[in-house]
């Protein structure tokens, strides 16, 4: 039996160890139709520490499914707090879906669907063997998607998104990523990238020509969108030793957090 649940959820940040379980990340839906504001927009909210959800889907329904509306930023889920556990959880949207605002995160086994800027913010997350689509297709012809907007303020910041062992693919045509701030950092390890990836991989949006600080790096990955001779001049070539600090779960787990999570 499938599950819709036609609401905005928020869970404040005085309600820190909640669990949210569903019967899958396509039998449970939360959905809502909501637009124009980032802050407001959310379909589902998670401001406390110590959140855990598994199985189940978030969905702001006002670009997703592909409609005739005029494109918005629109997101699914918002996550500000601190320590939380995404385990075979769905994100669906079109331009900013998932807003990774601060903390440290894991998303496992995930899928994250959207077209522009659909995985941003400053928060320091994990994403593990997660299915990232593209839907590139809903954007006017010759228009690419942006996949990842990161938001790293200064140099000595801890967060960064980084993908390993996933899977980029879809329709239309993306970038891996634009800064949204001057020191965003993105690593992709050891992921499958289809044809959908614009050949160049990343676009240094409003930092250009100042591209010094951002931190857009590739490592070990495969398939038809992999191949990195025409990518842009400005990625960074990690050395072995922080790919490997960046790849292991350390990166966001230095306290043992994630090992004591129920799942």
């Amino acid at each position: 039996m499938n599950i819709f649940v036609v609401e905005k959820v928020k869970i404040p940040y005085d309600k820190p160890y909640i669990i949210l379980k569903g019967e899958g990340k396509r039998r449970t839906f939360v959905e809502w139709d909501d637009h124009d504001n980032t802050s407001q927009s959310p379909t589902f909210v998670a401001m406390a520490d110590n959140v855990v959800v598994k199985s189940m889907s978030f969905r702001n329904s006002y670009n997703n499914p592909i409609n005739s509306k005029a494109i918005k930023p629109a997101v699914a889920a918002m996550v500000s707090g601190d320590k939380s556990y995404f385990l075979r959880v769905g994100f669906f949207g079109l331009q900013d879906t998932l807003w990774d605002d601060r903390g440290r995160h894991y998303y496992k086994l995930c899928t994250i669907q959207g077209a522009i800027d659909f995985i941003f913010g400053a928060g320091q997350s994990l994403f593990e063997r997660c299915s990232i689509s593209v839907i590139g297709g809903a954007l006017d012809p010759g228009l690419p998607g942006f996949i990842t907007a990161q938001g790293r303020t200064h140099s000595q910041d801890e967060n960064g998104f980084v993908f390993i062992d996933s899977h980029v693919f879809g329709n239309g045509t993306t970038y891996l990523g634009r800064p949204w701030r001057s020191h965003a950092r993105v690593l992709f390890y050891k992921t499958n990238f289809s044809n959908v990836i614009q050949p160049a991989g990343w676009d240094a949006w409003k930092f250009a020509p100042n591209e010094s600080g951002i931190t857009f790096a590739e490592y070990g990955n495969f398939g038809p969108g992999s191949d990195t001779s025409q990518r842009v001049s400005w990625t960074k070539k990690l050395d072995l030793e922080t790919i490997q600090n960046m790849t292991s779960t350390k990166f966001i787990d230095t306290d043992g957090w994630l090992q004591k999570q129920p799942f």
